[in-house]
């Protein structure tokens, strides 16, 4: 299994979307990014599809909030290339009064269930999902 390095991702991502991609550091080793709402769909899919870098499997999505900051809410992703043994994260800063993104479901199934679990406990709306309801929490 061959392994690729954090640079090497940059540099890909770099090439692909230059300043679309922003504030890239590594805390303990995990290559850490972050992008806008508009762009995160076409990050995400240039990752998983891209020939190359091969970020196929989607090990979480969650939320984060700072009530101190003017884009309060953040979407967090994280992902793995099996084949080339290294993870990434990804994060997206909303508006707390919109805290709108699109669905990760059209790229892995498997986002259906953090999607909605984001959206019980943070509030966050992703577009496009195909049963957007509460998991854990009550309606009330």
């Amino acid at each position: 299994m061959g392994k690729i390095s954090n640079q090497q991702v940059i540099q890909s991502l770099t090439l692909k979307f230059g300043d679309r991609i922003s504030v890239p550091n590594e805390p303990f080793g995990l290559l850490t990014l972050e992008t806008s709402v508009d762009h995160i769909s076409k990050v995400l899919r240039f990752l998983k599809e891209d020939k190359e870098l091969k970020f196929n499997y989607l090990t979480d999505i969650t939320g984060i909030h700072f009530p101190e900051q003017k884009l309060s809410i953040g979407v967090i992703y994280h992902l793995h290339s099996l084949s080339n043994n290294v993870r990434v994260r990804i994060k997206v800063f909303l508006d707390g009064k919109a805290p709108n993104i699109p669905t990760a479901t059209t790229l892995w199934e498997g986002a259906n269930w953090m999607e909605r679990e984001t959206f019980d406990f943070f509030g966050i709306i992703f577009d496009g999902h195909p049963n957007l309801i509460r998991i854990l929490n009550v309606d009330d």
